[in-house]
């Protein structure tokens, strides 16, 4: 049987078959279309202005070391005029973060950007491996979770940059999306979902130029373009919850290979009905909320476009959705226009709306926060409590 032909250029080998959409592609090609289908959120998502300063979030991971790889060349081949920044957490895990900093400082030499990092025992007196000592494994990752969101928010504060780049892929956002479902915290999806949390009124805005890129993916570009990361999980990782929603999504992928991009896209259509709050997507697919009829196979296919996602038959699909649409238009509800109603069936007025959260400053810290006391100063008060007095 002869060799397979590369989808996109017709003439070289291919070696790759995408997890994305199972589209078969050769190396050049699928490097190439990873970084436009980035290229592509970047853009229609508006993330950047010439001139930026932007840090990277680098833990020397695939994810973030990918990220890093990739702005910079986006950042010369299309002139973005970014002055990049390579910004690290030192948790204080013994065996894991120690080692994982060894690969960002070769990184950062590697791609020629300056790198600052941070540690939870300069900024908070404690290390996670003195936090779990002290409270066990069980709910420490809310612990690093919270310490981990305000120590990149201070330290691009230390480097006086406003915006901060992090690696949450898709299967990343799709593993929220899950947690927050099961959890029936829908009010979390807006913010889990968008690709840009905070504004210009914040003090630090961040964003995932990786939103739409699948897992697997980026690793199949870390290997063809020869990067170096770091590949052990955290030692303190498997009790967290969100391993759970992990392995789930992971068989869900292997039976319907778009159900990572199905569920980043049904959470954004969620959180759009939360009253109050939206979510942002891609800006050049915004109005594209029904699924395509048919895909080009050159299409780019970012921002989670349904490239290669249909199984065929969609004329007679969609003309069966019709119908059953038609079927349904009297059962329908529009949620967003329902109202309070009274015992006897009258319609009440709220007398007042809907209280929204007002951003602040933690009183203790400074940190920005909704509440007096910052839940990072909160959770610190109770460790405090619990430290082992020394005996002189």
């Amino acid at each position: 049987m002869a060799p397979a032909l590369c989808a996109i250029c017709k003439t070289a080998r291919a070696l790759i078959k995408r997890p994305k959409n199972h589209t078969k592609l050769c190396k050049s090609c699928f490097i190439t279309i990873f970084e436009d289908e980035v290229h592509h959120t970047i853009t229609s998502s508006q993330l950047f202005y010439p001139g930026e300063k932007v840090a990277i979030g680098a833990s020397g991971g695939k994810d973030s070391t990918v990220l890093a790889s990739v702005l910079k060349t986006l950042n010369e081949r299309h002139g973005y005029g970014l002055e990049l920044v390579l910004l690290s957490i030192d948790e204080g895990i013994r065996g894991y973060r120690d080692d994982s900093l060894e690969t960002v400082k070769k990184n950062a030499a590697q791609y020629d950007m300056p790198l600052l990092v941070v540690g939870y025992d300069e900024l908070y007196g404690w290390t996670m491996d003195q936090v779990v000592e002290t409270i066990g494994k069980k709910g420490n990752c809310t612990y690093c979770g919270v310490f981990r969101r305000q120590a990149l928010d201070r330290g691009a504060k230390m480097l006086g940059i406003r915006h901060v780049v992090t690696g949450h892929n898709a299967d990343d956002v799709a593993e929220t999306v899950l947690m927050n479902l099961l959890r029936g915290d829908l009010s979390r999806l807006s913010r889990s979902t968008s690709i840009v949390t905070g504004d210009n009124k914040s003090e630090v805005k961040r964003s995932k130029p990786l939103k739409y890129s699948y897992e697997k993916e980026i690793v199949l570009y870390a290997h063809h373009k020869k990067l170096e990361y770091f590949s052990t999980e955290c030692i303190y990782s498997p009790e967290a919850f969100r391993g759970s929603a992990r392995t789930l999504i992971k068989q869900l992928e292997r039976v319907r290979p778009s159900a990572i991009l199905d569920i980043v896209r049904s959470g954004e259509d969620m959180a759009r009905l939360v009253p109050g709050e939206s979510a942002s997507s891609c800006g050049g697919c915004k109005s594209k909320t029904e699924t395509p009829v048919a895909v080009l196979e050159d299409d780019v296919g970012g921002c989670g476009s349904s490239n290669g996602r249909t199984p065929g038959g969609e004329m007679a699909a969609m003309d069966k959705q019709l119908r059953e649409n038609e079927e349904a238009e009297g059962l329908e509800v529009d949620i967003t226009k329902l109202v309070l109603e009274g015992k006897n069936g009258q319609r009440e007025k709220r007398d007042k709306p809907t209280t929204r959260q007002v951003l602040g400053k933690c009183q203790r810290c400074g940190y920005m926060s909704s509440q007096d006391i910052c839940q990072a100063c909160t959770l610190l008060e109770g460790l405090n409590k619990n430290r082992p007095q020394i005996q002189i």
